[in-house]
């Protein structure tokens, strides 16, 4: 059973990320402020439910959460600044949108980098532990998803509707075969050994 706050009687948000281990694609983030009575015996840390219960949950914590909101860094910010920095801009983003303003935050995660004055704690496998934070990554996921899918209508050669970015070896095939496309981080190591191809536009 997933504990409902942290701090009784606080507005909290809880925060998550999706995407930090891809090769492809943003990294998103969401950010949740459920109602404190808020119960779903299905709602667990996306990484422990499939794809079908995910999509089943979004549309439920998008209708009964006080304020939720989704933001994402791109690859050439991920390029730029680091994955952990990109997925930390993102959460602040997500922030930025949010209607209520928390007075907690609860941050998945061991780092953080302090969003204006609010007070945050960052809980490690937060996403298994607290309902706001486990809404938080379904939303990210689910949503970061759906973009992947809407990308691999354009560049089905990496599988994408499958993998979502992430290392398969499908993926990779596709990189070898291919190239890379503008939606590659080029900071990672797409190909651990062969040189890599950039696809021109």
């Amino acid at each position: 059973m997933l504990i409902p706050f942290l701090h009784e009687n606080t507005i909290e948000a809880g925060c998550d990320e999706a995407g930090r281990g891809c090769l492809a694609g943003p990294v998103v983030a969401a950010a949740v402020i459920l109602p404190p009575d808020f119960r779903n015996e299905q709602l667990n840390d996306s990484k422990q439910l499939s794809e079908k219960q995910r999509d089943a949950l979004r549309p439920v914590i998008e209708r009964e959460a006080l304020a939720w909101a989704v933001a994402s860094a791109s690859p050439e910010e991920i390029d730029e600044i680091n994955i952990l920095n990109a997925s930390i801009l993102a959460m602040h983003r997500a922030l930025d949108r949010l209607k209520i303003r928390p007075e907690h935050l609860l941050i998945d995660g061991n780092r953080f980098k302090k969003y204006q004055n609010i007070p945050h704690t960052t809980i490690i496998k937060g996403d298994g532990k607290y309902l706001s934070i486990a809404a938080a990554s379904v939303l990210a996921k689910t949503h970061r998803d759906e973009y992947m899918l809407g990308l691999h209508s354009r560049f089905p050669q990496y599988s994408w509707d499958k993998n979502k970015g992430y290392p398969t070896a499908a993926h990779r095939e596709g990189i070898k075969n291919f190239g890379t496309t503008p939606f590659h981080r080029v900071s990672f190591t797409l190909l651990p050994v062969e040189r890599q191809l950039t696809l021109k536009f």
